[in-house]
């Protein structure tokens, strides 16, 4: 329901800052209905606060964006960015009185150049409909979460998110050349560049990305984009035991080959596929690794491959023969996260990331926590790049079962950072991960950081009680 100025609640504060937004907004972005706004309040994380929204603004136009943050400044109210809630770290939770502003209307592809090799993007755009808008001409973006059909440029630039490709690819922040940015204030900073090369000042560019809505409201965005690649093929090989996928993955980039996914399902996961979609895997697996190639011959790197993997004892080896062979591959791996919710209703999604070599330790470390809290935690993998997906199974009616899922996450993480690592490689810091940010990067780390902020946002309005 959209709440016109007279039939929004009038309590002296909300009726106030309603009064002032709908000075300068249409009213058919702003919803002020308790019923409509309260399914703003959060992401998809578990064990993460949500308060309860003021009022929540859709915006369509830059301008629109800059008159809410100049009335929040001006009357003091937080405000909590929003793409399309997607998140696992509650970073789009909603704060008590906030104005959430949802940026999903905001969703333009403003400009495609072959010869730049430049996307020019609104925040709410949707990651899959860049992905195939640049493919139609001939060109690619190459970071594809999972969430990738659902999911907005935006939050991905947000949490500075990976995918599957990051081994070859990289991640977002490898992408973004350019912003522009609405500050606390109602101004607009632009940063960055759309040309190939430039290193004009601090890069700030880099600093918003990843500031999960900390510092600023970005608006617009420039993104590289790489030609098209040959149709990937893909390579399933099936291990007796976890560590001896893992080995094959340390063989595999030590070896000098880029693949352009290594994705790993323990045992667990392959189960939890299977009782979802009945896809046939294999069972008797304890880990199955997911290797493609989109070179000019991947048969070619997927037969060298699969030589290194029977070296470190994969039981079998199966390369697709063509893309819809591949794709099915794919699927299984894609299903992961869906299956695991499925085991118990709930889950907590972890994001560590270790390097390569250690890979191999933190999956035996995850098998023993979840022996130790009676626990179904699968494991799904970037492989190629050390950042695993511990998945939580548990039954949130049990209280008993919940507080043993939250004591493994955190052991998680622990395990984590004792191995090298570090506490998410995607997802962000969000609510959930505020305090072991602090673990991670040290007391002087987090003074400089909260230094940045206030020199952002003074007035600390800008999605409060995140990250720090």
């Amino acid at each position: 329901m959209i709440m016109s100025r007279i039939e929004a609640p009038r309590d002296e504060a909300t009726g106030n800052l309603l009064d002032r937004l709908l000075a300068g907004l249409p009213a058919d972005v702003v919803l002020a209905d308790p019923d409509v706004t309260v399914s703003y309040a959060n992401d998809m994380a578990s064990f993460c606060e949500a308060g309860t929204p003021a009022v929540v603004v859709l915006p369509r136009t830059v301008e629109e964006v800059q008159h809410v943050m100049r009335i929040a400044t001006e009357l003091r109210v937080p405000v909590v960015p929003q793409g399309a809630r997607t998140g696992l770290s509650g970073g789009a939770n909603a704060s008590d009185g906030c104005i959430v502003l949802s940026l999903i209307k905001m969703d333009r592809i403003l400009e495609i150049s072959p010869v730049d090799r430049i996307a020019v993007v609104e925040p709410g755009v949707i990651n899959a409909t860049l992905s195939r808008a640049v493919n139609e001409h001939g060109l690619y973006y190459p970071p594809d979460p999972s969430s990738w059909e659902m999911c907005t440029i935006g939050g991905n630039i947000g949490t500075a998110s990976g995918g599957l490709c990051c081994v070859k690819y990289g991640v977002t922040a490898e992408y973004v050349l350019g912003l522009d940015v609405v500050l606390a204030d109602g101004r607009l900073m632009s940063t960055g560049r759309r040309t190939a090369k430039g290193v004009a000042g601090y890069d700030l560019t880099r600093l918003v990305v990843g500031s999960e809505g900390s510092l600023g409201i970005v608006v617009r965005a420039t993104l590289a984009l790489k030609p098209q690649p040959p149709q990937q093929l893909v390579l399933a090989a099936e291990f007796a035991s976890a560590s001896a996928a893992c080995e094959a993955v340390c063989r595999i980039m030590a070896g000098g080959h880029v693949p352009s996914l290594l994705e790993l399902m323990d045992r667990t996961t392959v189960k939890a596929v299977n009782d979802l979609s009945n896809m046939g895997l294999p069972e008797t697996t304890e880990a199955l690794l997911l290797a493609a190639f989109d070179t000019p011959d991947p048969s070619a790197d997927l037969a060298a491959v699969g030589a290194l993997c029977e070296a470190a004892g994969a039981t079998q080896v199966v390369p697709a023969d063509d893309a819809a062979e591949s794709e099915l591959l794919l699927q299984a791996r894609r299903l992961s996260l869906t299956a695991l919710e499925a085991v118990k209703g709930t889950t907590m999604i972890d994001d560590v990331c270790v390097p390569r070599s250690r890979l191999g330790d933190l999956i035996e470390g995850v098998e023993r926590i979840a022996e130790k809290h009676q626990l179904t935690i699968g494991v799904v993998a970037h492989a190629g790049d050390g950042n695993t997906h511990p998945t939580v199974c548990f039954d949130a009616g049990d209280p008993d079962e919940s507080r043993r899922a939250r004591e493994s996450f955190d052991e998680i993480m622990a395990l984590g950072l004792e191995l090298g690592g570090t506490i998410t490689g995607e997802h962000g810091v969000g609510v959930l991960k505020k305090e072991w940010l602090a673990r991670e990067i040290g007391p002087v780390g987090v003074e400089m950081q909260r230094a940045i902020k206030a020199a952002f946002d003074p007035l600390g309005i800008l999605n409060p009680g995140k990250v720090f």
